[in-house]
């Protein structure tokens, strides 16, 4: 019974630490995504659809989600090669993607979630350039839509610091290739995103000019408004001939003058 004891409480931290590592594991998935998951009680149905929310509650504009080489149209049964690049986020090479279409097969880099033909997601987190191929239905079938959430992460244990976007599209079947040549997809403009600012503080440098610069623009406001009103006293009371401190003469002058008598 001694020896039993002995032997449950040597074991008893290696099985706490594989407890703590779990959520870690859960938090992240270096070697690909796709399909249904699930992140902070919250289920969604596809992670190309609706997003990296391992990585984010929401899309960030500070990524780029580029595909290069995309056609304006697709013939039944064409290959179609394109490249798929995620810019911005977090300083680092390290980043993933999950892809989706409604109809025909995706290949190239990475590999299909759960045997899905139709989807594709990174197999190593190391690079953010990955090379796409998708191979277009028979014909009849119509519009192809496209999904595809790129995510930019940090290496962090963790979404904090990580930031991903979406690029959706679709492509039109015409009977023949119309050689109109491919075109460059891009969502996301890369601009970093600025902090959140403290609810209720104004920094008041971020104004135009500093706190002292205020002041001087308000005192010279005010001396600009005394001198508007001396001379108005001045022009009122300085040189009216109704005013009645002025000298008898001027007043007898002015009697004169409207009185035509020169």
């Amino acid at each position: 019974m001694r020896t039993t004891r002995v032997f449950s409480r040597s074991f008893l931290p290696l099985i706490l630490v594989s407890l703590m590592m779990i959520p870690g594991l859960t938090n992240a998935y270096p070697n690909g995504i796709g399909g249904e998951a699930s992140n902070a009680g919250e289920t969604i149905d596809d992670v190309a659809k609706e997003g990296c929310l391992c990585h984010g509650n929401e899309p960030s504009n500070s990524v780029m989600v580029i595909l290069v080489d995309v056609p304006y149209t697709w013939t039944p049964g064409a290959e179609y090669p394109m490249r798929l690049e995620v810019i911005g986020g977090p300083d680092t090479d390290m980043g993933g993607f999950s892809a989706r279409v409604n109809s025909g097969e995706l290949s190239g880099d990475g590999q299909p979630w759960e045997g899905d033909s139709k989807t594709r997601t990174h197999v190593s987190s190391s690079t953010r350039i990955f090379e796409l191929i998708w191979t277009a239905p028979e014909a009849g079938t119509g519009t192809v839509d496209f999904w595809i959430s790129g995510n930019a992460v940090n290496g962090a244990d963790g979404p904090a610091g990580d930031y991903w976007n979406q690029l959706f599209f679709n492509l039109i079947e015409v009977a023949e290739d119309d050689n109109r040549g491919t075109r460059t997809l891009i969502a996301g403009s890369g601009t970093p995103e600025a902090p959140e600012s403290k609810a209720g503080e104004i920094d008041i440098s971020t104004l135009g000019a500093g706190f002292r610069a205020h002041w001087l623009g308000l005192l010279g406001f005010g001396a600009v408004v005394a001198v508007i009103i001396f001379c108005g006293l001045l022009l009122r009371y300085g040189f009216s001939t109704s005013y009645k401190g002025r000298s008898n003469l001027l007043r007898l002058r002015y009697k004169i003058n409207r009185r035509g008598d020169q």
